[in-house]
């Protein structure tokens, strides 16, 4: 390989939410690589530092460029220069347009389990949540179409965020179920705003369908949040984008964001963008191969090792699922246990909605050698929280 994944980074003292843990503590929890960013980043990153001069930056037209080559390209979604928006972060996006596109007490669909801080967005500015739980068959996830269009019906329902692929479970949805999710929300008058921050975390070979890519319908009732930070380890840069087709909601969000100042980059944000999406396709290939390497290390250790644990098979994203319900139903328990325990550091299921209860959340972005430590040390907290409970 041309690029080094299997070195491991120092991250203590570095002011990291991950890694501000206890010593011997290993964090494998929130979604933050291990990895030093693609070397051609660092690259644009050290020359703008070195220029010496920080004041006010604008989005420049290689920023346009890079987005729309990159999905064009990669994705196959046309996008219009008009209809993308810099902003800080998607979270931030998404909080903002909770706040411009619904009003109190409202209600806002979210299909769990899923990405936790969906409900501080929704809950920390007065909406209501509303929950359509995903299928589960032991295996698998689909939609529930019966609880989704029962729920978008309801005419307190008006925005819906999509996790496009989805977070915790790896999913990448097909056409035919993103096709039918906005057939119904068009039907219900329901806005959809599409988190697409992990596209570019799929298995090698696969590939993730943009919902705004599917037809006119979701094209022109969406706005799709996208961001390099995931796929290049960014996120401390505070730097991504909303695309919006239709002109009218368009404006809403674009109001909202500078509204709530979040539309203007800081002086790493623009470059550090292009960069990644201009100069990274081949560290983000590679770095692709190596963390599917790590998924099927991870799953012959808990077929070998760990046979009580199952995991979901996922086809996006570095985070995997982890079924626990053959000894529990508690997972805010087992995952303070194995903490306390082993010092493995993982997400609770629970966060992610009722029915993650029995799951846990593993994240696998980090060198083989942490890993390795990472799974030794969860064969030997399960198996002492199961010897426990007997």
């Amino acid at each position: 390989m041309k690029y080094d994944f299997d070195t491991c980074v120092d991250r203590i003292n570095t002011n990291s939410l991950k890694w501000d843990v206890r010593d011997n503590e290993l964090p494998m929890w929130v979604a933050d690589m291990d990895f030093q960013t693609a070397p051609e980043i660092r690259d644009e990153i050290i020359k703008r530092a070195e220029h010496g001069v920080f004041g006010y930056s604008v989005v420049s037209d290689e920023w346009y460029n890079a987005y729309s080559d990159w999905w064009r390209v990669r994705h196959g979604l046309i996008i219009e220069k008009e209809s993308l928006i810099f902003c800080t972060g998607v979270v931030p996006a998404i909080s903002s347009m909770v706040r411009k596109l619904t009003t109190p007490a409202e209600k806002v669909l979210i299909q769990t389990p899923v990405y936790n801080i969906f409900f501080n967005s929704i809950l920390n500015n007065g909406r209501e949540v509303i929950e359509s739980p995903l299928l589960y068959d032991g295996r698998e996830y689909r939609v529930d179409f019966s609880d989704l269009e029962k729920k978008l019906s309801d005419p307190q329902t008006t925005l819906m965020i999509l996790c496009n692929p989805h977070n915790p479970v790896g999913k990448i949805w097909d056409r035919k179920t993103l096709g039918k999710i906005g057939e119904l929300c068009k039907m219900y008058g329901v806005t959809v705003i599409s988190d697409e921050i992990h596209c570019d975390i799929t298995d090698p070979g696969r590939n993730y369908i943009p919902f705004a890519s599917v037809n006119d319908t979701c094209r022109e009732i969406s706005a799709t949040c996208f961001a390099p930070t995931k796929a290049f380890n960014l996120a401390g840069i505070q730097t991504a984008a909303v695309f919006v087709s239709n002109a009218f909601l368009r404006h809403k969000v674009c109001r909202g964001m500078n509204t709530d100042e979040v539309a203007e980059p800081n002086a790493f944000a623009v470059g550090a963008a292009v960069a990644a999406f201009t100069r990274g396709g081949d560290w983000l290939d590679e770095l692709r191969a190596y963390l599917y390497q790590n998924k099927i290390i991870t799953s012959e250790f808990l077929l070998s090792e760990l046979n009580e644990v199952k995991l979901v098979p996922s086809e996006a994203t570095y985070l995997l699922w982890l079924d626990c319900s053959a000894f529990t139903d508690d997972s805010d328990k087992l995952a303070r246990f194995i903490r306390e325990n082993t010092g493995l550091y993982l997400s609770s299921g629970s966060v992610y909605g009722s029915n993650g209860k029995s799951f846990l959340r593993l994240n696998i972005a980090c060198p083989r050698d942490r890993l390795t430590d990472g799974l030794k040390r969860l064969n030997s907290g399960i198996k002492k929280y199961i010897d426990r409970s007997l």
